[in-house]
């Protein structure tokens, strides 16, 4: 019985310790999601209360108060092991990626949760002691992490530190270079892509990878990436609050900036379009003098606030021409897009695109402004232009082989981008047109306003909805009701994985599906 005994504790106590690092891990994950920071992680923590923190608190107090039971020790190594499993198995949108930052975290939890429990077990040579304070750990998982965050916090910022001034002195080596700035609540990362392609036709030009918009990303591109044979450095600029673009400009000191927008995607985090404002103006405050600014006048808060510290300011819009560069002559086909550029002393020029989407358009109008102030001429501009390839989950189109149209256009959507999004779905003819989304987020006060406007615009242009998780359902179907919608054409899907099971019972050849937005996991 001794022998059983002990070789049940020993089951018990390692696969609880193996939950205890499936745990942490997961909290990671969850931390760098929300970029490190213990305010924003934190904030999320109180809006999660998931099967996993029942989970977790049941075994505490299962394991607290019966613990001395040989046959509840069996039952929590057996609870603990399909945890384990039932973890690894699950699939996430955004995997933990375990970069040295990520593992010195991760270390630090682990150390100091095995460092208490190796204490009580010297203390009291009792295995049961020595569980109770694992599944402890356990429990308290998130606070462990944010503990750690904030013993790492000194080696953190000497190690960022270093890495700062080492990618000053790679900068310092190619004093000729070209840097180019973009920010904006939303298109960054679209303009971005089609200026790269454009300038590529005339300059060696390097490009912050996938959404690398923050200074440790900018930083990671300039350290592992530029060479000194590049001509042209384009930064995409991110900012979660006030200042952080003002540190990327710092580093990098760009002469050239892209302003494409300013909303209210971010309210979350800045409360008043004026932060949002004043933040993304980080950029354009930064250029030199003698630098230049592209401003997309379509914006109200870009338009009403003045530029005063650069000389050289390019106004462009979609519509209005009375500024320095706009969008005429624009329309759709299967093939894309037609549209030309006119303007100021401009010679209207002629152009094509496999991209859709007037908000696209005018990212392609910001890329083609930076090639011409560049020298790039208007035929390597149209030739560029012509061969942008679309961004991924970016309003990207595709035809399945059972003739389905796929727009997918599910990364991070903004009220004005999903009403861009269903202007493009509703030109589409022939079968039923779909859409699935679960709305929009990070709108702050505004989250439910938005939604439900967001709703009254799909029934202008879809046929059938199917409305993901619970986030925004409510007001999305708000909105559907407000105008009438026929319930019969709406389904509410639980999960994802649910709305494409429905889906596919619904699809038929000639239809066209809408993605608009995927939730990250922070969300769920």
């Amino acid at each position: 019985m001794n022998s059983l005994n002990l070789a049940i504790n020993i089951l018990c106590v390692l696969s609880t310790l193996l939950y205890l690092l499936t745990t942490l891990r997961y909290d990671l994950q969850m931390m760098q999601q929300n970029s490190y920071r213990n305010k924003r992680y934190m904030h999320w923590l109180r809006s999660d209360f998931s099967w996993r923190r029942a989970y977790n608190f049941v075994l505490f107090l299962v394991g607290r108060f019966f613990i001395h039971l040989l046959a509840i020790k069996a039952a929590i190594s057996g609870a603990t092991i399909i945890g384990v499993i039932f973890e690894l198995r699950k699939k996430y949108k955004k995997k933990l990626v375990f970069t040295p930052r990520a593992i010195r975290l991760y270390a630090t939890s682990i150390f100091i949760s095995l460092l208490i429990a190796g204490v009580i077990f010297i203390e009291t040579q009792n295995l049961n002691y020595l569980l109770i304070s694992i599944l402890t750990s356990t429990a308290i998982s998130p606070w462990m992490l944010i503990l750690s965050n904030i013993i790492n916090a000194p080696m953190e910022r000497a190690i960022n530190r270093w890495y700062y001034r080492d990618a000053k002195r790679i900068l310092s080596q190619n004093p000729n270079i070209i840097i180019i700035g973009i920010t904006g609540s939303y298109g960054k990362t679209s303009t971005k892509h089609y200026l790269h392609r454009i300038l590529s036709e005339k300059y060696n030009v390097l490009m912050t990878p996938g959404s690398y918009n923050t200074t440790l990303g900018v930083i990671r591109t300039i350290r592992e990436n530029l060479k000194p044979y590049h001509e042209v450095f384009i930064v995409e600029m991110g900012a979660k609050q006030a200042g952080d673009i003002k540190e990327i400009c710092d580093l990098v000191h760009p002469t050239i900036g892209i302003l494409t927008s300013v909303g209210e995607q971010h309210l979350e985090s800045f409360k008043t379009i004026l932060n949002v404002q004043k933040a993304k103006f980080e950029l354009i405050d930064s250029l030199p003098k003698d630098g230049l600014a592209v401003l997309n006048f379509d914006y109200e808060y870009i338009a009403s606030r003045p530029v005063e510290n650069t000389s050289n300011v390019k106004y462009y819009s979609a519509s209005d021409k009375s500024v320095d560069y706009y969008l005429d002559n624009i329309s759709y086909s299967n093939m894309g897009s037609s549209f030309s550029i006119d303007g100021k002393g401009v010679v209207s020029e002629s152009f094509f695109t496999q991209i859709v989407g007037s908000h696209n358009l005018s990212n392609i109008l910001a890329g083609s402004i930076v090639a011409r102030e560049l020298g790039v001429s208007v035929k390597s501009v149209q030739y560029g232009v012509s061969h942008i390839e679309q961004v991924e989950h970016r309003l990207n189109i595709k035809k399945t082989t059972g003739g389905i149209t796929i727009i997918d256009d599910a990364f991070n959507s903004n009220p004005s981008g999903a009403q861009m999004a269903l202007d493009v779905l509703s030109r589409f003819e022939g079968g039923k047109r779909i859409i699935v989304t679960p709305g929009l987020i990070e709108l702050g006060d505004k989250q439910f306003e938005y939604n439900s406007n967001f709703g009254a615009q799909i029934s202008n242009s879809a046929d059938y909805v199917i409305v993901v998780g619970a986030y925004n359902r409510d007001a999305i179907m708000q909105g559907l009701t407000s105008t009438n919608y026929d319930q019969n054409n709406i389904y509410q899907a639980p999960t994802f994985t649910d709305a494409i099971s429905h889906l596919g019972g619904v699809l038929k050849s000639g239809d066209i599906v809408l993605y608009e937005n995927d939730l990250p996991d922070t969300f769920k």
